[in-house]
């Protein structure tokens, strides 16, 4: 009788557990739980040199379809230079999704103001969003000429 008791509140101990453990695409509390926070609001990821400037027009590429959300990018060129880039729509829709994107896109950024083009690299942990930002940018950066 001892043992059946003993393997029933074991039984049932593991099973709480089980539909206690949250998995790391479970929603909201997976990225604070990994300590990074929340992604960046839409459109704040960039530089915000350039955006008032005159003579500076904004373009905005497609949005692409990625496997896990679309990705669109907007550029600000001033005198045939991108002077800023903001990534206006990026995928979001669990805690991993932020995790990666609040560390791949000002990298993504940064690269794209170093390079002057799309001939950027694609970051290790976000190819996804990586192909998905580079498309849309080469798409923004065809509406400018350049």
């Amino acid at each position: 009788m001892k043992r059946i008791v003993l393997w029933f509140l074991g039984t049932a101990s593991l099973v709480a557990l089980l539909f206690g453990y949250h998995t790391s695409t479970s929603g909201a509390l997976a990225g604070n739980a990994a300590g990074t926070g929340p992604a960046p609001p839409k459109g704040s990821t960039g530089t915000s040199a350039g955006s008032s400037a005159p003579g500076s027009k904004t373009y905005t590429g497609p949005s692409v379809d990625t496997r896990w959300g679309p990705v669109r990018v907007q550029i600000t060129v001033a005198d045939k230079k991108i002077t800023n880039v903001s990534v206006v729509d990026y995928p979001d829709g669990n805690g991993r999704d932020r995790q990666i994107n609040s560390y791949a896109l000002p990298i993504l950024v940064r690269s794209t103001l170093d390079a002057q083009s799309a001939n950027i690299d694609m970051i290790s942990g976000a190819t996804v969003t990586s192909e998905g930002y580079v498309q849309s940018l080469q798409g923004a950066l065809d509406q400018a000429g350049l």
